[in-house]
Formats: structure tokens, sequence, C-alpha cells
């Protein structure tokens, strides 16, 4: 009987991270598509916004800063 309750925890253990793990796939996936990540664009929208006159070399760099840091 004692194995009985142990087999249905454990089984009950995977099923809860099982089902979490999707949840908060869809939910990761949802947001990432209402605020996707910044990109060029939005960069250079922003230094305008600054007061910045943006080069392209200047976006490259920032760009690159910010996959960097990312990872």
């Amino acid at each position: 009987m004692t194995w009985l309750y142990i087999l249905v925890g454990v089984l009950s253990l995977i099923a809860g991270i099982a089902i979490g793990f999707f949840i908060a796939r869809k939910y990761m996936m949802s947001y990432l598509q209402k605020n996707p990540p910044i990109n060029e664009n939005m960069l250079r929208v922003m230094m305008m916004q600054m007061g910045q006159k943006p080069s392209q070399k200047k976006i490259n760099q920032m760009m690159q800063a910010m996959n960097k840091q990312m990872k």
C-alpha cells in the first residue's frame, strides 16, 4: 500500500512538471507576440527621442551589445 502512495506522488509530480512547462511555454509565446524584442528600428526611434542622431555603426554596436547581454 505504501508503494502505491509513492507511485501516485511521483506520477503527480511528473504530470505537474509537464503541465507547468507547457503553460509557461504558451505564456512566453503569447508575451513575445504582444511585446516583441527590440529591433533596429525601435532602437533608432529611441535614440532620436533622446536627441541623438543614430548612425548605422552605433545602432549595430548597441544591437551587438544587447544580443551579447541576452546570452
